[in-house]
């Protein structure tokens, strides 16, 4: 697998989907299309024992819901950490937590 020359830009992610099924790879790279803006998918064989590469690159500044929601409560979430404080909703919960 060619490793990229570059990181990708601010708020950009490269994605690399490998499946014996090229069908099912192109079932990944749809969610992620249904989430996040998206360059369109290259395919490449996957290598000597077959199946599909699928390489995209995903902007996550530009985010589709239910995305753009779970990305906001993961944000807040890691500041939390950072300053010591438990997410919201990470406390115990249910049967054994209460």
């Amino acid at each position: 697998m060619q490793q990229p020359t570059e990181s990708p830009s601010e708020g950009h992610a490269d994605v690399h989907i490998v499946a014996a099924d090229p069908e099912v790879a192109r079932r990944v790279a749809e969610v992620l299309r249904r989430c996040f803006a998206a360059t369109e998918q290259r395919s490449y064989p996957a290598g000597a024992g077959g199946g599909t590469r699928l390489e995209l690159v995903v902007d996550t500044t530009r985010a589709a819901e239910p995305a753009r929601s779970w990305l906001e409560t993961s944000r807040s979430s890691e500041k939390d950490r950072i300053r010591g404080e438990p997410a919201a909703g990470s406390g115990p919960s249910g049967l054994f937590g209460e």
